[in-house]
């Protein structure tokens, strides 16, 4: 047996023991804890590489993909590639990577990852169980996703020997990569084996012409198809149990095409794909429109969809309440009398927002959150319209939470409300007619404000807020006359000769004083100094000037001057 202290697998935080043996190796962590083990036959190539801590033996098993190995020394080179050789007769390969830091190079889609080599060298290698979807970016660019800290992966999991959640998505530090993009011109030439037959040279030549016209196509087409196949991120799950065809969403926006398998679910679009587990799904809401025609399904998704930089917690589809739908479900009887027992039917025949909830509802389990009926609006609906900040949409009032839709989603759980304040912005007449509402959390976490909510919702609101036990506090009552003078007092003003003057702040406040006001003979001090800086600054061109030095007018020193300006004042002020 050959032993190996200080060893980390699969990037974890901590090191273990590493132990080869002719049935196979082990690694055990120095702390305690599971052990992992991969037999002899499962062993499929090795590798040797300088890495991070140290050097790095890379295994590629025949069905886990790649097992990392970091944190040998130098010289155990010679013990691993000997126990190599010796028990599972197979040759450690020593590869150097390349350290130019070119950002061009090759591509080489291998049986377990994809290399990317520069000048013959791999610059680094992404195995194909941490990739979590790709999508064609733009005509010659492939963006491709990286499984998230959730440990989620596609195809490695479950398998005997899989590394996976062990301990390399728990090491993940607070920054993560989790989109890489490459750009592929050109076009390449698909070769699909077995299709030639060996018709003498010319006859064999002549074929291979009319079999590249055939398979040429854009280069980062073959490159997204292929790293599909290999990533399996395709029909992973087997044939579709059932397809929902051109679904509109409202977020992310487009029309995509639902295809739904055993443990997950795809959206097919025109640009992005995306492939969602049903794992992921954590709450599940029908939400009817207020326009008595359409109805909205929310999906509560953790980790969220995210397109680039942009991350959407919520998935919001918007279908018909009259469209109906016939759907025979493909899957197998056995499988449906067994596992899905109660859960669905073979058969379907509904309107289609019924038929996409009960398959999804069947096949991840998740209970569907109608609006509460404690809550009913003043025109009968169950959502209210508002708006957050200058997005408008719904807020619904559900029995545990309260969820706004479509954008940006908002979800507030009832029982982290600490109070619920009930207000007017702003002194316009318009003002009136709707109130805002801002919904505080407890300890601290922050406040939502909900604005532009009709004047008459608010009895239906009030009694929602009773009948939940939630504290609430109206401040309309209190503004609501002053709020009608402030309005009076601006008619007022709009229907004087200064109408239209712009706010000054402070410097109105002595405007409103009568004219008679304004002595020449006054010593304030205070007149002086505007005097002054009046006098040094402004010239008889400038008539709004002499408007905002209001009260101003009483400068002992410059008595002539003095004695013609409340005169102009007194002529404009009328």
């Amino acid at each position: 047996m050959e032993s190996f202290d200080n060893v980390y697998l699969d990037l974890s935080k901590s090191p273990g023991k590493c132990k080869l043996a002719e049935s196979g190796l082990g690694w055990r962590p120095s702390g305690g804890g599971d052990t992992f083990t991969l037999d002899s036959s499962n062993i499929g190539a090795a590798q040797w590489s300088r890495a991070a801590k140290g050097f790095e033996l890379r295994i590629l098993s025949r069905s886990s993909g790649v097992i990392q190995l970091d944190g040998f020394d130098q010289e155990d080179f010679e013990r691993l590639s000997k126990a190599f050789k010796i028990w599972y007769g197979i040759n450690v390969e020593s590869r150097e990577h390349a350290l130019r830091g070119w950002n061009w190079g090759k591509a080489e889609f291998t049986k377990a990852e994809l290399s990317f080599n520069v000048q013959n060298r791999p610059a680094f290698e992404i195995p194909y169980s941490e990739i979590s979807n790709t999508n064609l970016a733009g005509k010659n660019e492939v963006a491709v996703e990286f499984a998230l800290g959730d440990g989620q992966t596609n195809g490695a999991s479950g398998q005997p020997g899989s590394t996976k959640n062990r301990g390399k998505k728990a090491a993940s530090g607070p920054d993560e990569l989790v989109e890489m993009r490459f750009y592929i011109p050109g076009l390449a030439v698909k070769k699909e084996k077995g299709t030639k037959e060996e018709t003498g040279e010319e006859g064999e030549e002549k074929e291979e012409e009319e079999e590249e016209e055939v398979e040429e196509q854009n280069a980062a087409n073959l490159f997204y198809e292929t790293l599909m196949d290999k990533a399996e991120i395709g029909d992973v799950a087997g044939d579709t149990f059932a397809t929902f065809l051109d679904i509109l969403h409202l977020t992310p926006r487009g029309r995509f095409d639902i295809d739904m398998y055993e443990s997950s679910f795809r959206l097919r679009g025109k640009t992005y794909d995306y492939k969602i587990q049903y794992a992921s799904i954590k709450k599940f809401f029908l939400l009817p429109k207020n326009d008595d025609t359409h109805i909205l399904i929310v999906l509560g998704l953790d980790p969220p969809l995210r397109q680039g930089q942009t991350r959407y917690p919520f998935l919001v589809m918007q279908m018909k309440l009259d469209e109906e739908i016939s759907l025979e479900l493909n899957m197998t009887d056995e499988l449906l009398d067994t596992q899905y027992k109660d859960k669905l039917q073979s058969h379907y025949e509904e309107p289609i927002h019924q038929v996409v909830t009960k398959i999804f509802r069947g096949l991840s389990g998740k209970k569907v959150i109608m609006p509460s009926k404690d809550f009913v609006s003043h025109h009968g609906h169950s959502g209210v319209k508002c708006s957050i900040k200058a997005n408008e949409g719904l807020l619904y009032f559900l029995d545990k939470s309260l969820i706004f839709v479509p954008k940006p989603s908002t979800y507030i759980q009832l029982e982290n409300v600490a109070i619920i304040t009930m207000s007017r912005v702003g002194g316009a007449v318009s003002a009136s007619r709707t109130f805002d509402i801002t919904v505080s959390l407890k300890n601290g976490l922050g406040e939502h404000q909900f604005s532009n909510i009709n004047r008459e919702e608010q009895q239906p609101l009030e009694e929602f807020f009773k009948a939940k036990n939630i504290r609430f506090k109206n401040e309309m009552t209190d503004d609501h006359k002053s709020l009608i003078a402030a309005a009076l007092d601006n008619e007022e003003m709009g229907s004087s000769d200064e109408g239209g003057r712009p706010d000054r702040g402070s410097a109105d406040e002595d405007s409103e004083s009568p004219d008679e006001d304004f002595q020449t003979e006054s010593d304030s001090d205070v007149a002086e100094e505007f005097d002054s800086a009046h006098d040094s600054s402004g010239s008889d061109d400038d008539a709004e000037m002499d408007d905002a030095s209001d009260g101003g007018d009483d400068d002992e020193e410059m008595e002539d001057a003095e004695e013609a300006r409340p005169k102009k004042k007194s002529k404009t002020g009328k």
